[in-house]
């Protein structure tokens, strides 16, 4: 399911997302990581992403260079971290549409780059062999 892992601005303006945020990049391997159930691809390099890593923003980055709806999302980032859930764009996280969202705010987020992720380590990966 998709709705688990987006944004909602209800959460934002609340202050605190409780959950993790689906990701998706460009290129996954062919393996997956529960809670994911299966894989999108037939590559077999182990560099890329299975589905379902969860990857988290590391502590030592500093949120409180961040304002308002950007800075609750980076908090989660650290706090509940990425899942890896689909093919896409690189390092794409979405909101469900709301006209609160604020875009000059949200940019803030692309000062973070994939080097302030962390994987964690969440269990073995599934190559369905």
């Amino acid at each position: 399911p998709i709705l688990p892992g987006l944004v909602r601005f209800e959460e934002v303006a609340a202050g605190e997302i409780r959950h993790a945020i689906r990701v998706t990049f460009s290129e996954t391997r062919r393996a997956y990581i529960l809670p994911a159930t299966h894989y999108a691809s037939d590559n077999d390099d182990a560099t890329l992403p299975p589905m379902g890593l969860r990857l988290r923003l590391v502590a030592s980055f500093d949120t409180s260079q961040l304002t308002g709806q950007a800075r609750v999302i980076a908090v989660a980032m650290q706090r509940y971290g990425l899942i890896v859930a689909d093919n896409g764009s690189n390092w794409y996280f979405q909101g469900a549409p709301s006209a609160g969202w604020n875009d000059d705010d949200l940019n803030q987020l692309k000062a973070i780059s994939g080097s302030n992720f962390e994987v964690v380590d969440t269990g073995p990966v599934h190559t369905g062999d």
